[in-house]
C-alpha cells in the first residue's frame, strides 16, 4: 500500500507530486514494500521540541525519522525542519529544492534500514543519497 501524506507546519515551496513518485520508487529499489510514510515540514523552532522530547537532544537538525517499519513495510513519520534545509542549501551551494529532496530521501534510507553513526555509514547514506538524486531527479525530468 503506498501512502504518502504532507503536514505542513511551515509553507514550503515543494513539488509534493515528485515525492509521491520517487519515494516508492526509491523504497523498491531497495527491496522493500511502501507503507504510510508522513512528511512532516516544521521550523528549527518545533524540530528542536521533537529532538528534545523524543531524543533527549537539544540542538537543531534537519531531520528527525521516527521508523513504523514492520518486516519489508517502510513506515514512518519524518520532521524536516524547513529552516536548517534552508540554511544548508545556502551552507553548501545546492538548491532549495535539492537540498530538500537530499533530506527526505536521506529520511526514508534511515526507514530502509540505513544509518549514520560511523564514517563507513556516512559513506554508504551520503552515496545512496547521490545515486537516488541522479536516477530518481532525472526519471521525473525525463517524464518517467
Amino acid at each position: 500500500m503506498i501512502e504518502i501524506d504532507f503536514i505542513i507546519e511551515t509553507i514550503p515551496n515543494i513539488n509534493s507530486e515528485f515525492f509521491i513518485l520517487s519515494l516508492p520508487k526509491l523504497i523498491q529499489s531497495e527491496n522493500k514494500e511502501c507503507g504510510p510514510i508522513n512528511l512532516i515540514f516544521c521550523d528549527d523552532d518545533k524540530i528542536l521540541e521533537v529532538n528534545k522530547e523524543y531524543l533527549s537532544h537539544d540542538y537543531y537538525t534537519d531531520i528527525i525519522t521516527f521508523d513504523y517499519s514492520l518486516n519489508q513495510i517502510i513506515s514512518g513519520d519524518l520532521f524536516i525542519s524547513i529552516d536548517r534545509v534552508k540554511e544548508n542549501s545556502n551552507r553548501y551551494s545546492k538548491t532549495f529544492e535539492n537540498e530538500l529532496m537530499r533530506v527526505v530521501f536521506h529520511g526514508v534510507l534511515h526507514l530502509c534500514g540505513y544509518n549514520d553513526k560511523s564514517e563507513e555509514e556516512i559513506l554508504v547514506m551520503r552515496s545512496k543519497e547521490d545515486y537516488y538524486l541522479t536516477q530518481l531527479v532525472s526519471c521525473e525530468t525525463n517524464g518517467n
